[in-house]
């Protein structure tokens, strides 16, 4: 089992920075410069990409907070309205900002005319390693504790009862996957591969780890996140077995 420590925030040269969302920015840097470097190797505009990564913060960053507001707090945001457009509030939903972002992407290509499949398996390169870093920050302030467990992977809280630390498990799989990508990188692989790929691990990781959550909304029995896992693994398994070769 893994001892509890917990850190919410740290000081360097008298400055105090947020543990979570440091984290969670450094994650984004580094997955867009994972995505950059990919762009350069791939012969794709890497001034894109950093430009798309930019519009697409903006809307991962709303479409978090909207998901979070309208599928698992509404009643606090009608109570208290202010809360949902106050970024110091905690309360943000990767899924919806998969959303978001999405959105953005998608009308970004089409605005530029962009090959949005060749972006799409670019951009994606960087997410895993993204995810793999920002997770450690939900691991380190513990905001996904799971159901208890033997698990050596278990984590001993301060009640002394081992239970499943979902922030770690997230980040771990992000890790993970950004190993695969680089193992499966030793050949070729046609368009909308690196996009299923990532689509299927995340979304039967998602739904399989919810079920462990010791508390989060749900309705008829999944979360909100789960009901989006689904829709996820459909799309990258069709883009896994579509025999269409170029997509555009």
């Amino acid at each position: 089992m893994i001892p509890y420590f917990e850190s919410t925030s740290f000081t360097v040269l008298g400055v105090t920075f947020q543990t979570w969302g440091t984290l969670v920015a450094l994650g984004y840097a580094l997955g867009a410069f994972v995505a950059w470097h990919r762009a350069k190797e791939k012969g794709l505009n890497p001034e894109r990409v950093l430009d798309l990564a930019f519009w697409l913060f903006i809307g991962a960053f709303l479409g978090a907070r909207i998901f979070h507001v309208v599928f698992y707090d509404p009643s606090h945001y009608l109570a208290v309205p202010w809360d949902a457009i106050d970024p110091r509030k905690p309360g943000f939903a990767i899924f919806g900002g998969f959303i978001g972002s999405a959105i953005i992407f998608f009308a970004y290509c089409r605005k530029n005319a962009l090959n949005w499949m060749a972006y799409a398996d670019t951009l994606i390169w960087g997410l895993p390693w993204g995810c793999g870093v920002g997770r450690l920050g939900c691991f380190f302030i513990h905001d996904h504790p799971g159901t208890l467990t033997n698990f050596v992977l278990g984590v001993k809280y301060p009640d002394g009862q081992v239970r499943h630390d979902l922030g770690l498990y997230l980040s771990i799989i992000g890790f993970a996957t950004g190993a695969l990508f680089v193992w499966l990188n030793r050949r070729e692989r046609r368009p909308g591969f690196w996009f299923g790929t990532y689509m299927i691990i995340e979304g039967v990781s998602r739904f399989g780890l919810d079920f462990y959550r010791l508390v989060d909304v749900k309705y008829f029995g999944l979360t909100p996140t789960q009901y989006l896992s689904i829709p996820l693994i459909a799309v990258g398994v069709w883009l896994l077995s579509s025999k269409t070769k170029e997509r555009s």
